[in-house]
């Protein structure tokens, strides 16, 4: 027997029956002490099953009486907070929704427990599995309708902004700490950093308050993934799957023209922590390019105002950060879009070099930062170069004329002159990935510039940059200076190795130690992008290096095999290992979540003026 389509005599009756008083009459009641229908109110409500028209009727009681819900009645509105609305019918959201604004607005005192509830669905839904009592999985749950319930959480969220407007005030924290463990899976993560940035599409007033929150988590996640770390699995991983494939190989007559590629390394990075920053930082050079475009242009005042948030959070985290490998990206394929942004970085981080009221370590990361940005950044004109080279050596020749004016006898004390030291090695390192474009076109003119620079002064100097500079950086400089008679090194660079014993031993006994090659402790943050999914944004605006044929390297303080050819980076090797602490001294959206087409274009009526 069927009633409706409906199976009458296999399924259960549909839950119509509700028990107890109204609302009213149950708080009613239970202001004058009898608690029963309270209870059983709450009771009705934590129902797993409850119906659509069982929710639609408490919450229009509830809105009818909404003054009346006060302090003394917080368990009874966490229960209604915890009702399963998303993922129902419109019907039922579109209640909720009129339930909220109601609430907030005649009781802000829980405006943070509404805000507490939608932020919780920030992120999927977790399932166990359990298989004879026993719960062995704990997995994201891939709900369909994950996108819509998103969807639902942020209409929630704009109707609380609308009522509530200091809600941002409230909302910060809230977002910082429901932030999901930075170990838990890449899919978590993406949905809940996903779901921060949409919500500064129409709350722009926190967004730099939100980019804090995902760099420094992001940053935690980099400084957990070492280079040498993510270089080793990666390599593991393809000798992997290379034996894998011989040993396949013969098993089965497959077609010729099969597309073998595909059994080739996938998109994912073998180390797990790498893949969770990969997502992120997917997910994050994603929303830079929607929020700085509109439809296919650049905007240039949202990207003005994205730059200056971006660049409160580099201050802030990025900069005091030491040998983050990924992260600094962000700010690098933002100026990218525009020159005037690039200029803009460069200016910042000299005015941070050539500042003495800031701390050493910093003024040592700026100038590490600005010669990496000018060496890899490959959208910088020659001309934009050369401007900053000009000003890198002249701050170098004056710090020298104070130091020979001085009258005493300049010492080679890297705690005293780091900033000298670091400034000195990114002029090498700028000149050695930029020379050629800066001779090609007028050979003549070009090493006019490079002798202008009188770079000579700067090498045999007393404070003897060469003896503090990575080997592979002063290595190839001289090479390259050698080549164009810019330079001798090699005067300086033998007298440095008669002078540093190439091991020492231990004083605490045991087998003997390699000298210390990285005195300054330096490193470069624009080296190699190891991140594969989001290193397609990255790839085509970076400078990679290109073998130099046609000059011969020295090596010294045992630095062999320099001239060899290598992946990209002829200072492999050199640089410093990466520790597992943070040193403090969808349009384009690539992912399943199925974004609507509205993030990254803020209403009008938020733009806030430039």
């Amino acid at each position: 027997m069927e009633i409706e389509g409906r199976d009458f005599m296999n399924t259960p009756p549909m839950k119509t029956v509700r028990f107890g008083c109204s609302v009213v009459d149950t708080l009613a009641k239970h202001k004058q002490g009898d608690s029963r229908d309270y209870e059983l109110l709450k009771h009705q409500l934590a129902d797993p099953d409850i119906k659509d028209a069982q929710i639609i009727n408490w919450l229009q009681e509830f809105r009818s009486c909404v003054t009346q819900l006060n302090k003394d009645h917080e368990q009874l509105i966490y229960t209604v907070l915890r009702l399963p609305w998303l993922g129902r019918s419109q019907a039922v959201v579109e209640e909720y929704l009129a339930f909220l604004s109601n609430l907030v607005s005649a009781q802000t005192v829980y405006l943070c427990a509404c805000l507490k509830m939608v932020v919780s669905h920030f992120t999927p839904k977790r399932v166990k599995i359990y298989e004879a009592g026993v719960g062995f999985s704990d997995s994201d749950d891939e709900d369909e309708n994950t996108p819509k319930n998103f969807d639902q959480c942020h209409q929630a969220l704009q109707v609380i902004t609308r009522y509530v407007p200091s809600t941002s005030h409230f909302l910060m924290p809230i977002l910082n700490d429901n932030f999901p463990f930075v170990n838990k899976s890449p899919r978590t993560l993406e949905c809940y950093v996903h779901n921060l940035l949409r919500v500064t599409v129409y709350i722009p007033s926190i967004r730099r308050d939100v980019l804090e929150i995902i760099i420094g988590k992001m940053l935690k996640l980099d400084a957990s993934a070492p280079r040498g770390d993510i270089e080793e699995l990666e390599e593991k991983a393809m000798q992997n799957q290379t034996e894998e494939e011989g040993g396949e190989e013969g098993l089965f007559d497959m077609d010729e023209d099969e597309d073998v590629s595909a059994s080739k390394v996938s998109g994912s990075m073998a180390h797990p922590v790498a893949e969770r920053l990969d997502t992120l930082m997917l997910i994050l050079l994603s929303y830079i390019k929607d929020i700085c475009h509109i439809n296919g242009l650049l905007d240039v005042e949202r990207t003005k105002e994205l730059y200056r948030d971006l660049m409160g959070a580099f201050d802030k985290l990025v900069l005091p950060t030491h040998a983050s490998c990924h992260v600094q990206y962000a700010l690098f394929y933002l100026c990218s879009f525009r020159l005037a942004l690039a200029e803009a970085f460069l200016e910042h981080l000299w005015k941070i070099l050539q500042s003495p009221s800031h701390p050493a370590v910093l003024r040592q990361a700026a100038a590490g930062y600005m010669g990496s940005f000018l060496a890899r950044a490959n959208f910088l004109p020659v001309t934009t170069v050369r401007v900053c080279l000009d000003l890198l050596v002249r701050w170098i020749h004056t710090y020298i004329d104070g130091q020979d004016s001085d009258g005493r006898q300049a010492c080679c004390d890297i705690s005293l002159h780091g900033a000298f030291y670091t400034t000195c090695q990114a002029v090498f390192y700028t000149l050695i990935f930029r020379h050629r474009a800066i001779l090609e076109g007028n050979m003549k003119k070009g090493l006019a510039y490079l002798q202008s620079l009188n770079l000579e002064r700067v090498v045999m100097c007393q404070l003897n940059p060469l003896n503090v500079c990575l080997p592979a950086v002063t290595n190839m400089f001289a090479a390259i200076t050698r080549k164009y008679q810019v330079v001798f090194c090699y005067t300086v660079i033998e007298r440095n190795n008669r002078h540093v014993l190439p091991v020492v031993r231990s004083s605490t006994g045991g087998d003997c130690v390699a000298a210390n090659t990285n005195p300054l402790d330096s490193f470069f943050p624009f080296d190699p992008y190891l991140l594969k999914r989001s290193s397609k944004l990255i790839n085509p605006l970076y400078q990679v290096w290109e073998e130099l044929a046609d000059i011969e390297v020295h090596a010294n303080r045992g630095q062999q095999g320099l001239g060899e050819e290598e992946d990209d980076d002829f200072l492999r090797g050199e640089t410093p290992k990466t520790e597992r602490v943070v040193g403090m001294t969808p349009s384009s959206y690539d992912s399943h979540l199925c974004s609507p087409s509205s993030v990254g274009s803020p209403p009008v009526t938020f733009q806030r003026p430039f």
